[in-house]
């Protein structure tokens, strides 16, 4: 193995040694005028690089017994195999994250010979989206077995910070659909508003999907394939009557990226003056009507498709509750007749009378 120190001296005998790196071309002094005490120190500076490295290549000898890539494996092809791992919405996402330009400093670097401060400075000079995806993708390779154990610790991974998201304003939801001329955009952000579905879900709804008998609009969710089910009422009813009556409700916003539905949305967002807001932000809107106005838990979380309260929860956890004295919430439970959510809960079967829901899905297997 080549040295990377060597020893030099200048000048007449009793000068000062100099050491010299063979890979930077840098001279610095030792200043000793001692052979031996010099030659002691570069030794001892070849030695500090010998045993590191050499540690490695006996760490890779054991390796390669296993794994015959461990020495070859680089970043790059980590993130090409954990790809091809996902489907659908989850590995177009996966695809744009791997093109992130913080990741270029690791991107070809052997998994196997990074440091912990290569992952520290990606996120650093990234965004929170490069926090998230390259957590995942080191927890891969340690799953993998690519790497032998975590470059960095679970509890000291810098913590991702999202921006503030807050819901749609009504006002700002009625100047929006007001100033809107495409009838078929101005319809769409209407049922965003009513149905709180994504952009996604709403954008590729069929008229199929409509139980007009019943009143309910039913539908699989694209990213998590759970089920939502939507009793509709006379506003949400006027705008499906505008709709084609079969296919895609939304034709043209079917047809395109879901990208170019959120860029439409901000350029009206920005000619009103409208910050802080996307499209997900009716989805939060949802929550927290129904929130407010007393909607059980366990129906919202069927109307919006979320199989967790915790989910459900953080999306309404910015909606402004009143409560009424329990005196007086007994009185209107009597005079309106409200079915406690106690005995809401107990039973799934509807009562003689009340609308079904079953409504026929169209999924991806027989569309």
């Amino acid at each position: 193995m080549k040295l990377r120190f060597r020893l030099i001296h200048r000048g007449e005998r009793g000068s000062t040694f100099y050491c010299v790196d063979s890979e930077t071309g840098q001279r610095f002094s030792l200043k000793t005028k001692d052979r031996d005490a010099a030659e002691q120190m570069v030794l001892h500076r070849n030695q500090a690089l010998r045993q590191p490295t050499l540690n490695l290549q006996i760490a890779k000898a054991y390796l390669a017994g296993t794994d015959s890539g461990v020495a070859t494996r680089t970043w790059q092809n980590a993130l090409d195999a954990l790809v091809e791992t996902k489907h659908g919405a989850t590995k177009e996402r996966w695809v744009r994250a791997a093109k992130d330009k913080a990741l270029d400093g690791i991107r070809n670097k052997t998994i196997i010979e990074t440091q912990a401060e290569s992952l520290l400075q990606a996120i650093k000079s990234g965004t929170v989206s490069t926090n998230v995806h390259l957590r995942k993708l080191h927890n891969f390779c340690v799953a993998m077995n690519w790497l032998p154990w975590p470059l960095i610790p679970k509890r000291l991974w810098p913590e991702i910070q999202y921006r503030p998201k807050r819901a749609i304003t009504l006002e700002e939801h009625r100047r929006i659909v007001e100033r809107e001329q495409n009838p078929e955009r101005r319809d769409f952000y209407e049922l965003c508003w009513h149905l709180g579905g994504s952009q996604t879900d709403i954008a590729n709804l069929e008229a199929e999907q409509i139980d007009w008998k019943n009143r309910v609009i039913g539908y699989t969710r694209k990213k998590t394939g759970s089920l939502a089910f939507v009793h509709f009422g006379n506003d949400i009813e006027s705008v499906l009557r505008r709709r084609p009556g079969s296919g895609f409700l939304f034709p043209y916003l079917q047809g395109i990226r879901p990208g170019d539905r959120a860029t439409e949305f901000k350029q009206r967002c920005d000619g009103l003056e409208i910050h802080g807001v996307t499209l997900h932000s009716y989805r939060y809107a949802w929550a927290e009507r129904a929130r407010k106005a007393g909607y059980p838990e366990r129906f919202a979380q069927e109307a919006l498709g979320h199989n967790s309260k915790a989910i459900h929860r953080a999306y309404a956890k910015r909606a402004q509750v009143t409560l009424p004295s329990l005196e007086q919430y007994e009185r209107d439970s009597a005079a309106e007749n409200i079915i406690p959510l106690a005995q809401q809960s107990g039973s799934a079967i509807p009562e003689q009378g009340q609308p079904s829901r079953t409504v026929p899905i169209k999924t991806a297997g027989n569309a």
